[in-house]
């Protein structure tokens, strides 16, 4: 028999509570709050480092373009697996639980990076990293929004966003954070192709120290309990908006995936752009674009969001497939930028409307299906972009890639509106 896990902040007293234990509670939350949104993104970031380097791979080990977008899609795979197979798994057993071997499997994947070089070692690094994040992207996001529900309840404060704004800045600012920061180091400190992955390893076992003061946010219930793979449930009504969503982030990865995989190759031997560096700086105005994004857009509403989003994701598109086509720099520096903008905005208005239709109990389910989603985007597109380079010139090969996703956010911006209208 399957039992769903009732879901209750732990902060939250069954009774009001006065005094010094009382006090103690808010604080507890904002700091575990805190302590998670910085793994989170830290780890995030750590996924994200290897982007700038896959040209120095290609250098020591003579793999094409195809290689390294097949090693970025060992990423998104192990992804994938994880979410489906254990990314609801922390509504059951809690959300540290999970967290914590999520880390660690990225720890282990950096000690694989820096083992070695080959080509095995990193579709294992990637595929063993890509397992942790899927353990952790809908678990830590989960995590954040009931640690800062239970301290606002326990500080007689009402809800706010706060936590949907900080959990997806977190996420795609930590993996624009990652290339940022592997690249510059590449390029100024010695052993370019190990220095990054000693640093995020760093940082990574030092969060995981912190997160003992870290409260739990799940009771886990004694009771008898059949695993099975990721099913997600949402209300009938809501399943238009839902789907709506998961196209969205569908869509909105599958740009990000563009920049943290193609996009360093088509720097460096289409525009000749051989600074490891200014390869992180691309990627990473991407992704700080849309933590920016969500940042500016947090107090409006979903809907706002999405028509934001769209709008903007929609002229970054046609400003990259227009730069990749010409193979103009800046001005698919501008588009990426505007693709980031909108893909955040988009993507945060996601989450919210995953959160706000469904309950506790199925909130990391749910997620999880919504990551699913986003982490396919972010290999499928790339992978056929590859092949289609493979086949045909660069310039109907994007044509054909950037009509694909704008006819898919056409359909994501439909069955958004449709939600709007029914829920109004």
């Amino acid at each position: 028999m399957t039992l769903s896990t009732t879901l209750r902040p732990s902060g939250a007293p069954d009774q009001p509570q006065t005094g010094t234990s009382a006090l103690r509670r808010p604080r507890r939350h904002a700091r575990g709050f805190w302590i998670v949104a910085a793994l989170f993104a830290v780890t995030m970031a750590f996924a994200g480092a290897p982007a700038p380097l896959y040209v120095l791979y290609q250098e020591r080990e003579g793999f094409g373009s195809l290689a390294v977008t097949l090693v970025f899609a060992a990423y998104t795979v192990g992804v994938a697996a994880a979410l489906f197979l254990a990314g609801h798994l922390s509504d059951r057993f809690g959300r540290l639980r999970l967290i914590l071997p999520a880390v660690l499997l990225n720890v282990l994947a950096g000690l694989v990076f820096i083992s070695s070089t080959e080509l095995g070692a990193l579709l294992v690094a990637r595929v063993v990293s890509g397992l942790g994040i899927g353990l952790l992207t809908a678990t830590a996001t989960a995590h954040l929004t009931e640690l800062h529900a239970a301290g606002r309840t326990a500080a007689g404060k009402p809800a706010s966003r706060h936590a949907e704004t900080i959990s997806t800045a977190a996420n795609l600012g930590g993996i624009g954070a990652g290339p940022l920061v592997a690249g510059v180091l590449a390029d100024v400190a010695p052993a370019p192709l190990h220095t990054p992955y000693v640093v995020f390893l760093f940082l990574l076992v030092l969060g995981l120290l912190l997160v003992a003061f870290v409260p739990e946010t799940v009771d886990t219930v004694d009771e008898p309990w059949r695993y099975r793979p990721q099913r997600v449930a949402v209300p009938a009504a809501a399943r238009g908006p839902y789907v709506g969503a998961l196209v969205a982030a569908f869509v909105s990865f599958a740009m990000f995936g563009l920049f943290t995989s193609l996009a360093p190759s088509f720097l460096a031997h289409d525009l000749h752009v051989t600074s490891h560096g200014v390869a992180g700086v691309v990627s990473f105005t991407v992704f700080g674009a849309a933590a920016v994004a969500q940042i500016v857009t947090g107090r409006r509403g979903v809907r706002t969001q999405h028509v934001l989003g769209v709008t903007f994701l929609t002229a970054g598109l046609v400003l990259i497939v227009s730069a990749m086509i010409a193979s103009v720099f800046p001005v698919l520096v501008v588009g990426g930028v505007v693709t980031g903008a909108g893909a955040g905005t988009l993507f945060k208005a996601g989450v919210g409307t995953v959160v706000s239709v469904t309950a506790g109990g199925s909130r990391a389910e749910a997620l999880a299906g919504l990551f699913l989603s986003a982490y396919a985007g972010m290999s499928l597109p790339v992978v056929l972009l590859a092949i289609l380079l493979r086949v045909m010139s660069t310039g109907t090969a994007v044509l054909v890639f950037g009509t694909l996703m704008l006819v898919l956010l056409a359909a994501a911006s439909f069955l958004l509106r449709s939600g709007s209208r029914d829920r109004t």
